[in-house]
């Protein structure tokens, strides 16, 4: 098989490999626990908020007379707002936030986006995962080609994200992350006969030069890492009381599997869907709820075993929202949009740029200031030691923030 091939073949193969044997294993760890990628403790975890979060509903600018003349219906009433600064509160459903952001640890960047927005759910979300422009399109992840750029070479992965399928931003070339829900049912997959039999009669090549080689080979590798998985998420079982409900329970998992010692540097949740077209504002703020409570749950148990500080959480959305409301008491797909970042670590807590502009629009929408790349290559560089221009594919300026 030539090198094109074998490229072509896993790139194709997505899910498919991984989903014939478990369906929510797609690549696997050195259960030897060998750090393949550079020295330190550092992990990030990335929280998407699906559908396109109402960001001016989010971090809300309660003195500016047009954000209540534009949203008659769904705007936050001043009284109501977690003021943060003179102009600028968060939405009363962010209680957590907001202790986050008086204890210095809470980061708020607006006005993020990217240049000729897409407003399509799919399309604006691939931006997001690949890093790429508005008018390329690339069949591999930022965090993937993370992977790839740090350990090309070795069978281990270090990027888990919390459910049963993977997204695009943990694909590369040659790596890819984890999907698994649930670490013990993970380990009772691999625990039936038949895909022990398989492993256990299979005798590797010294090349793989077919599909049905690597197929064998990604079995094997993930029997091993089930086990390995299992045999860490034994370690901590967390005392601490996360709420009820998937996210919940989601932060939870990853929690002990960083408090347990896991190598992993990259994870990844979904909260949503913040898809607001009617009746935006009890949505909302039932998603914030979630959201808040389970991010205090979570730095509590982070904090409580010393791993806070090496820890960077980041939140990000789609595209924001149409700054004017609907007939529906919701809002449209718009463009710019806020990103959160919370650690322990944070070279500039607080807000790092201006508020938005609520006149000087781009056709409804606000314009951006930030390009998320820039954020992107920031952690990459400054967070996980990595080379940002090699895996954007560009270089974009630092913020310092981290």
């Amino acid at each position: 098989m030539s090198e094109y091939s074998r490229r072509e073949f896993l790139l194709r193969s997505g899910l498919a490999s991984a989903s014939l044997l478990l369906p929510r294993f797609l690549k696997a760890f050195q259960s030897d626990g060998r750090a393949f990628l550079p020295e330190g403790n550092k992990r990030l975890v990335i929280i998407q908020l699906s559908g396109g979060n109402d960001g001016l509903n989010t971090v809300i600018p309660f003195r500016n007379d047009d954000y209540y003349s534009l949203r008659p219906s769904i705007a936050v009433p001043k009284t109501d707002v977690l003021s943060l600064s003179d102009e600028l509160g968060l939405n009363p459903s962010l209680k957590s936030l907001k202790d986050l952001y008086g204890q210095g640890y809470l980061s708020i960047i607006n006005k993020v986006g990217y240049p000729n927005p897409d407003r399509s759910h799919f399309r604006s979300m691939d931006i997001w995962h690949s890093a790429s422009g508005s008018d390329n399109y690339i069949s591999t992840g930022w965090i993937g080609r993370y992977l790839d750029a740090q350990c090309p070479d070795c069978k281990s992965y270090n990027a888990i994200e919390v459910d049963d399928t993977l997204s695009l931003a943990l694909k590369g070339e040659f790596q890819k992350g984890l999907a698994v829900a649930n670490p013990n049912l993970l380990h009772a997959d691999a625990q039936k006969k038949l895909l022990r039999d398989l492993s256990a009669n299979y005798t590797a090549p010294q090349s793989f030069d077919n599909p049905l080689d690597y197929l064998y080979k990604t079995q094997a590798e993930t029997i091993s890492s089930a086990d390995y998985i299992y045999d860490k998420f034994k370690i901590y079982k967390s005392s601490t009381d996360y709420p009820k409900g998937e996210f919940g329970k989601n932060l939870k998992t990853i929690a002990e599997l960083i408090i347990s010692g896991m190598d992993t540097k990259v994870y990844y949740v979904s909260l949503g869907s913040f898809d607001t077209h009617v009746g935006q504002k009890g949505r909302q703020e039932k998603l914030f709820d979630q959201l808040s409570d389970g991010l205090a749950s979570f730095v509590k148990d982070l904090q409580q075993n010393n791993c806070f500080k090496d820890t960077l959480i980041m939140t990000f959305s789609e595209f924001g929202r149409r700054v004017k409301e609907n007939a529906s008491k919701g809002t449209d797909h718009g463009t710019a949009n806020n990103m959160f970042l919370i650690s322990g670590a944070l070279a500039k807590p607080g807000f790092y740029n201006d508020p938005v502009n609520l006149v000087d629009l781009d056709e409804g929408d606000l314009k951006y200031q930030i390009d998320f790349r820039s954020v992107y290559a920031t952690i990459l560089n400054r967070w996980l030691k990595a080379d940002d221009n090699k895996i954007l594919g560009a270089k974009y300026n630092y913020l310092e923030l981290i």
